[in-house]
């Protein structure tokens, strides 16, 4: 599946509520829908500037709905659903935050640092009943992010 609307992917994290999924490897279960807002908030906290960023943070659980599985096996169609609607970068941060090597990744890759970060609040996000806010919330930043992939990639 590949996501062509923000519209379609809000519909996809909303059905994400109530659906049980595995935080991180060795994670407790999870709300999904809960634990893509808290990923999302504590990057927003942690890297403000960085867009891209926050928006992987909140798409990286749609994988579980979409196959479920092991964890890299998730974030690899989490990352291919999301990659046409928000570009390489979310693509990459999304797959290479499932990857139980990431820790141990070549170091030359632009954006591992970023994936450590997104790993670390995919753990962090586990907090039952923390306020990080709703859905809609969102609404606007992925418009943001996937205008911008849609302008980049008409210049390509």
């Amino acid at each position: 599946m590949e996501l062509r609307s923000v519209e379609e992917l809000m519909d996809l994290l909303h059905a994400c509520r109530g659906t049980r999924g595995t935080a991180c490897l060795g994670g407790a279960p999870v709300d999904l829908h809960e634990h893509a807002l808290q990923t999302a908030a504590l990057l927003r906290r942690g890297r403000p500037a960085d867009k891209e960023l926050q928006v992987a943070g909140l798409v990286h659980v749609v994988g579980q709905l979409l196959r479920p599985g092991g964890v890299a096996v998730h974030a690899d169609h989490a990352a291919g659903a999301v990659r046409p609607l928000l570009g390489e970068r979310v693509a990459l941060l999304v797959r290479l935050h499932g990857d139980a090597r990431v820790r141990h990744a070549v170091l030359d890759e632009p954006d591992l640092e970023d994936a450590l970060i997104l790993r670390q609040a995919d753990e962090a996000a586990r907090t039952a009943g923390l306020d990080a806010g709703v859905l809609e919330d969102w609404r606007t930043v992925l418009e943001l992010v996937s205008a911008r992939h849609a302008r980049l990639g008409a210049v390509d």
